[in-house]
This record gives C-alpha cells, structure tokens and sequence, in this order.
C-alpha cells in the first residue's frame, strides 16, 4: 500500500491502548497508587521493572485465545510478585488487580499528537475504535480522556464475542460501522492483532511503530502519530 493508495479511504479504525492512550504512562499511575495504599515492601520502579513483559506476555497469549480473562488478571500480578520474590494470597492478588482495574480510567494521557491527529482527521473521515480491552474500562478511558465523540463506533472484543487478531472482531467492527474492507484502514501498535489481523481480511494497516522495532518493508509503519498526517 502505498500513499496514493491510502487517500480513497472513508473509515479509520484506531485500536485504543498503546496507540491512542499511552497505557504505559497510565498504568504506572494506576499501580503506584495501589502500591502506596497497600504498603506492598517494593517500590514502582521494581515492579514495572518485571511487569511491563509479563503483562505484554499475558496479552499476547489472551489475544491468541490460549488463556482467559481471568488467567490474564490473576497470572500477570502473581508472576510478577514472584519475580520481586513477594509471597503473596491469592485474595491479595485481587485485591491488587481490582483497585488497579478500578483507578486505570482515572489516569488519562494520551500520546503526544493524539488529539491534533483526531482533529485533523475528523472532519475526512468517520473514525472507530476496535480495541481488546474490556467494555467498561475501555468506555471510562474514552470518554474521561475526552475523546469519545470522535469515533462514530466502538467495537471491543466483548461486544464482539472474539478478540483480535481473530478476522471476525474486524468484520463485526466494519459492519457495525457501515463501512467497506477497501474503504477502511486500521491503525494500530501491535503486529499480531492489528497488523496481522487486519491483514488477514485484506484491510490496509498503519503500524505505530513507537519504539522503533524491525518489520517488513511492506508494511506501511510511522514512529510519531502525527506522521499519519501525511498519509491521510
């Protein structure tokens, strides 16, 4: 796909997480907070210091259907405390992951360009979320990070039934949308599920490539969020 190419699209599909909202910066925020109030013996810097890997691990293997919601939850926060050599319940692990699923909306940065990219491209083009996360939370990230009203639909993988990069999470999102496979482009940070998974039902792709890693020429990639100025 080249850049010609891109200029006949009319629906943009954003993921959400990593591409949009800095998940990073936010997480780290919400699980200082959870750190502070639990008075657990190790600082932010230590834990992210594991976590980081493991929670990408849990979502990639979540992704892929080879573990649940609940494998993912439970398994990230428990691998981790290991790593740190922290014994921990299982009751306390919940307890960690629930007050961090319940303060995650509350931190809301986005990516540097996020929202001149949406303001530039709204008045094109209808535009979409399709993301993996969970309905609530996803919801609450949105509209507290003020930028719910750009997108025209919201596809997430609940709603949905499946998870990307599973091609029916994509059909069920263009369908909803009213909008065409040709007419359509996804935007998104990971290889596997948007990347491949948009590939996989012959959608074009931007890969938001923000830390710099190595893939096929083919594969249409910007570092900064506002390069995609120039394609659109």
């Amino acid at each position: 796909m080249n850049v010609q190419q891109q200029t006949n699209k009319t629906d943009i599909f954003f993921d959400l997480d990593h591409t949009l909202w800095d998940f990073e910066k936010n997480s780290a925020l919400a699980f200082r907070q959870v750190i502070e109030e639990l008075n657990l013996p190790f600082s932010i810097d230590e834990f992210l210091m594991y976590y980081v890997e493991i929670n990408n691990t849990y979502w990639d293997k979540y992704s892929l259907n080879q573990i649940t919601q609940d494998e993912l939850r439970v398994g990230r926060i428990s691998d981790t405390f290991s790593k740190l050599n922290y014994n921990s319940t299982l009751e306390e692990i919940l307890e960690v992951g629930n007050r961090y699923i319940g303060y995650l909306p509350n931190h809301n940065h986005l990516f540097e360009g996020a929202i001149e990219l949406l303001d530039y491209l709204k008045p094109k083009y209808k535009l979409h979320i399709i993301t993996n996360g969970f309905s609530v939370v996803q919801e609450q990230k949105l509209r507290k990070s003020n930028i719910y009203d750009y997108f025209q639909s919201i596809t997430d993988s609940e709603l949905a039934g499946v998870k990307k990069p599973d091609s029916k999470i994509f059909e069920f999102a263009i369908s909803s949308a009213n909008a065409t496979i040709e007419k359509s482009i996804m935007i998104g940070d990971n290889l596997i599920a948007d990347v491949q998974g948009a590939q996989n039902i012959g959608m074009d792709v931007i890969f938001y490539n923000e830390h710099y890693k190595e893939v096929d020429s083919s594969i249409v990639q910007v570092n900064d969020l506002l390069e995609i100025k120039n394609l659109l």
